[in-house]
This record gives structure tokens, C-alpha cells and sequence, in this order.
């Protein structure tokens, strides 16, 4: 069984010969091919070469395009550096001011550098791979989007102060993302995945108003051009878990915050529920008895139809050991299960 009929049996909640490992790597793969993270984000070819070490080395059961948040604020015209081995920097917001919002231009996914560097970074997976290992393209949720390019803190008194203003940046934010999905699905991609990690700082109504409608919105396209939908929403989301449920996505991560057992016992049975263990205290600091155990136990709390993961990105300097850990505690959930 390869990782792609892995996943859709997965999906179906069908008998697999272990459940799908959908760790996001990210700063951990690039190292692991002894890379700097400018050249994971800059080169797709590194991106490209990383998570094949991750699927070879590790058995990671997808092939996967996230690096960084800025894709798509580049393409509008965001100014952002890249340290020869750090996280990137913005310079400065792009829209420093209301008003601001008039000078958007919705950026081409393909002539844009970094938004056409996903695009082969997909291409390139296709071509290695396509068939055999689901690939995951990736977008900014428009909320995201939108503090990527007003700034957090900006964003959070704009939802107070000026909730209109804020709907129409969500629009450019929006239309952005649908032409960079689908951008992606015609590149190659089996699912799309769509981080939206500030709505986790919002209230569940914010969140309906402010963050679902356009999460929605891509799934709903991704749907209709016969892909699947995984939505990524760091921190703890136990107060907007049915709202994520009625994204559309048909894959929904949880943070380890977040009830496991309590969420697939509500939503299972529409969703697949992909997580959860704590990537820190358990994937980075934790022994490898302690990821199987952890392991194991997001596995029966989330159904048949879950996906193994941490919460979140699987940290750099992670010990492999604990890698290998999480793959035979699934080897040996599914042939428990199967006896």
C-alpha cells in the first residue's frame, strides 16, 4: 500500500496497514539535508529534495509545499528578508494605513517569484512522485493574509474599529488564495492545504464572520476541481472546532490543546481529525517511549478516519528517534487493530 492509497482509504475510514503520518516539517527538513532555511525558502529545489528526505528517512506519507507565510505577501509587494539560517523578517507592514487597501493589486501565482516557486515546487513533486505520495500545496487563509499584511496587532483593533474596512482587505485576501489553490491544483497538488493561525486569537462569532466565509470559500473550490481540503490552525481552537468542521476542509488539524477524543466523537464521523500530541514536550523534549505512547493515544481518540501528526510544525533539532517512535507506534496500532 503507498501513502496516497494509504490516505484515501484513510479518508473512508477503510483498513489501512498503518494510519498516514502528516507531520509538517518545515525549518527540521531543511536541516536534515544540512541546508540553510534561505535556500528551503527560496529554492524549490531544496523544498523539493527536503521533504523526499523526509518521506525516504522518515516514512512521512506526503510530500508537502509550506515553508513560510510570505508567498503571497510577496506577490502583493511585502518586503521581506531572508537570514542566510533564520525565519524571514518584514521589513515593515504593507499597509500602514487604511487607505493603503486602494493600492492592492492582486498578485499573478504565475509570474510572481515566490507564489511561481511553489508552483514548480508542486510541479517538481508530480514529477517525482505523482500518484504514489500525496502532495500538499499550500495558502495563507485570508485572515492570515491580512495580518501578514497590516501586522497582527493592527489587525486585531481593525476587527474593532473598523470591521468593514477589514471585510474588504478579507476580499483581495480571498480572491488570492482561490487563484493561488487552484494555481496549484493545475500544477499538481492533491490537497490544498490553507493556515489561518490568528483566528485562533478571535472570538468563535469573529471567527464566523471574519475567517470561515473565506476558508470556505477555498475549500469549496479545492472540492469542486476533485481535491482534498486540510485547514491548519495553530494554538488552542476547542471554542471554534464546529466552525472548522463546516469549512469544507476534509482535513482538519488539531493543536494539542484541543480535546481529540471529545472533537472525533462530535465530527468524526464527517471529518478526519489530523494531530495531536504536543510537538514540544512530547516530539522535541519527550522520549521516544513517550511519542509512542502519545502517539497511540491521538489514534484512539480520533477515530479510524485520523491522520497521525503533532499539533504542529515537528520542531527542528527534533531527535529522529522520536520520528521512527511515531511510525512504529502506528505499524503497531494498525496490526493490534487488524487482530
Amino acid at each position: 500500500m503507498n501513502s496516497f492509497e494509504r490516505m484515501q482509504r484513510r479518508l473512508k475510514g477503510r483498513p489501512v496497514d498503518r494510519p498516514p503520518n502528516f507531520d509538517i516539517f518545515m525549518t527540521f527538513a531543511a536541516h536534515h539535508i544540512d541546508q540553510p532555511l534561505s535556500k528551503y525558502y527560496l529554492d524549490h529545489r531544496v523544498l523539493v529534495d527536503a521533504n523526499l528526505a523526509m518521506v525516504g528517512d522518515f516514512q512521512v506519507d506526503i510530500l508537502q509545499a509550506i515553508s513560510d507565510p510570505y508567498r503571497e505577501a510577496t506577490g502583493f509587494g511585502l518586503e521581506v528578508d531572508f537570514p542566510h539560517d533564520g525565519l524571514p523578517v518584514p521589513r515593515k507592514p504593507l499597509i500602514e494605513n487604511p487607505s493603503d487597501l486602494r493600492k492592492l493589486k492582486l498578485p499573478d501565482p504565475y509570474s510572481s517569484p515566490r507564489m511561481l516557486d511553489r508552483l514548480e515546487a508542486v510541479r517538481l513533486f508530480r514529477e517525482k512522485a505523482g500518484g504514489e505520495i500525496p502532495i500538499m500545496g499550500w495558502v495563507e487563509g485570508a485572515l492570515a493574509e491580512a495580518a501578514d499584511l497590516r501586522g497582527v496587532a493592527q489587525l486585531m483593533g481593525d476587527l474593532v474599529d473598523r470591521p468593514e474596512w477589514v471585510l474588504e482587505l478579507l476580499e483581495v485576501c480571498a480572491e488570492t488564495s482561490v487563484r493561488f489553490a487552484v494555481a496549484q491544483i493545475e500544477a499538481g497538488a492533491d490537497i490544498i492545504g490553507l493556515g489561518d493561525a490568528v483566528a485562533s486569537l478571535i472570538s468563535p462569532a469573529m471567527y464566523r464572520k471574519f475567517a470561515l466565509p473565506f476558508e470556505q470559500r477555498v475549500f469549496n473550490e479545492t472540492a469542486q476541481r476533485g481535491r482534498i481540503g486540510r485547514l491548519h490552525i495553530c494554538g488552542n481552537t476547542s471554542k471554534i472546532v464546529a466552525e472548522m468542521a463546516a469549512s469544507g476542509a476534509q482535513i482538519v488539524d488539531l493543536d494539542w490543546m484541543v480535546d481529540m477524543e471529545k472533537t472525533a466523537r462530535e465530527f468524526g464521523d464527517q471529518i478526519s481529525f489530523c494531530g495531536n500530541f504536543d510537538p514540544v514536550a512530547v516530539m522535541l523534549q519527550g522520549s521516544p517511549e513517550d511519542v509512542y505512547r502519545a502517539a497511540q493515544d491521538c489514534l484512539r481518540a480520533g477515530g479510524n478516519r485520523s491522520f497521525s501528526a503533532a499539533g504542529c510544525e515537528v520542531p527542528d533539532r527534533t531527535p529522529g528517534e522520536n520520528i521512527h517512535e511515531q511510525n512504529r507506534a502506528l505499524a503497531e496500532f494498525a496490526r493490534d487493530m487488524h487482530n
